[in-house]
């Protein structure tokens, strides 16, 4: 079993590495919030890359994508979320950072949860993350018992957090040596969120389209 958590581990890292919606998301949280709001976003992501991963396992993804309404659905919705979260992104101002420590522990818990509750979202919407972890999982794991898959499907939570942990660090870290210089971070941050959301809002409508 150990083997297997480790194995997911490298997996979770690894597929966490090309930039996507989450990626972007962590940076826009340290560079406009703080380093506290990006780690959320990413344990997040994580969390939803774990869960996808042990659908994968269990082989419970044919039953989730049997309706072919369902993809379309989640590519529009996640396609609209990302749109309007890439306009408020290019509008907003980063946070002052004397002003967010101040306030950091009166709402420790609303950033945490408004953090985390986004990056599982920008995950649970996509469709097509859960097609590639039943691919990973038909293929890495095809001869693994259920406590191996479930070994596994842990490791690959971790190893996303970890990466995801270490973006944050990571923007956190330029925020601090760009300072002034951070909100045109922010506004390609912005610019490319939406250009996510455009692109999936794209495959919703091509698959509309194949099905007809």
């Amino acid at each position: 079993m150990l083997s297997y958590l480790l194995i997911g581990l490298a997996v979770g890292v690894l597929t966490s590495i090309p930039i996507g919606p989450v990626n972007v998301a962590i940076i826009d949280a340290a560079y406009r919030h703080h380093l506290g709001r990006a780690v959320a976003v990413g344990i997040g992501g994580a969390t939803a890359d774990m869960g996808y991963a042990l659908i994968g396992v269990l082989g419970l993804s044919p039953i989730l994508l049997a309706h072919k309404s369902i993809p379309p659905i989640l590519y529009a919705v996640s396609g609209v979320v990302l749109i309007i979260y890439g306009i408020l992104t290019v509008r907003a101002q980063p946070v002052d950072p004397a002003g967010a420590a101040s306030g950091a522990g009166v709402e420790n818990k609303s950033w945490f949860w408004s953090g985390f509750l986004l990056g599982l979202a920008l995950i649970l919407l996509n469709p097509a993350t859960l097609v590639a972890w039943v691919v990973i999982a038909g293929s890495a794991l095809a001869d693994a018992t259920m406590h191996e898959g479930v070994s596994a499907a842990i490791g690959i939570g971790v190893g996303s957090g970890i990466w995801f942990t270490g973006v944050a660090h990571l923007a956190h870290h330029g925020k601090k040596v760009l300072g002034r210089k951070v909100v045109w971070i922010t506004r390609v941050v912005g610019a490319a969120l939406i250009c996510y959301g455009l692109f999936s809002l794209g495959r919703a409508g091509h698959y509309l389209l194949s099905q007809n």
